[in-house]
């Protein structure tokens, strides 16, 4: 056992003598790569001429000046169009330099709207019902409390989270129109409430080029006749 501990406690010195040598032995040398003598060197590569690439003409997606007219996009803010209705200014002032594109809410019916101020009533009421029913029944005279009520208060947050999740989905159902109207100098051109769907930017691009082509034509026809 004796010598059992002398060869532990010379191998453990050992290996701090050995950690203290290595802290202070210098860093091996860096060798760093040296280019080659320029005898050496291999012959540099012929340059290749390229013929000269003239920037040719490209086509203008700019389709006439729209100076003086105005088109009106009105979407549904809660239905997330916002992107689409951006999207389609953005290429209309560059399609119609001089146009002025103005968004606008679209909002929902007048009903809808009203219901949609009721939905967080409705909340707010059937979760202090859940919470306070057992001395609510009793004073409407109702004994015992109704089956549905004894269903709901059994799992009350999970009731209560249930209510507000759902409230909120119909609150943002009322509140949406589904609307993406266009309007050119107070015209409708285009209209996702009778077509069912989105425009697409060529589609809306013409449309609008279409009706500034009328509206110039129009303006042209009265200046002749007054002159």
């Amino acid at each position: 056992m004796n010598r059992a501990r002398i060869l532990l406690v010379g191998l453990q010195i050992f290996l701090f003598c050995s950690d203290i040598v290595s802290l202070f032995e210098p860093p091996p040398p860096i060798h760093t790569h040296q280019p080659p003598p320029l005898f050496f060197r291999s012959k540099s590569q012929p340059i290749l001429q390229q013929p000269l690439q003239f920037p040719t003409q490209k086509t203008s997606s700019v389709l006439g000046t729209g100076i003086g007219s105005t088109v009106n996009i009105n979407f549904c803010t809660s239905c997330s169009y916002r992107g689409n209705a951006v999207t389609m200014k953005n290429m209309l002032e560059a399609a119609f330099p001089g146009i002025s594109v103005d968004l606008a809410n679209y909002p929902a019916t007048f009903p809808k709207r009203l219901l949609s101020k009721v939905v967080p009533f409705l909340q707010v009421g059937l979760m202090g019902l859940i919470m306070a029913g057992e001395r609510i029944f009793p004073r409407l005279g109702i004994m015992p409390p109704p089956a549905w009520y004894l269903s709901l208060r059994s799992n009350r947050f999970g009731s209560i989270a249930s209510i507000w999740l759902l409230g909120n989905i119909l609150q943002g159902f009322l509140q949406s129109s589904g609307a993406f109207e266009v309007y050119c100098n107070g015209e409708l051109v285009f209209s996702k409430l009778m077509e069912r769907r989105f425009p697409s930017e060529i589609e809306l691009r013409d449309l609008v080029n279409k009706k500034l082509a009328n509206s110039r034509v129009v303006d042209g026809i009265g200046g002749s006749l007054w002159s």
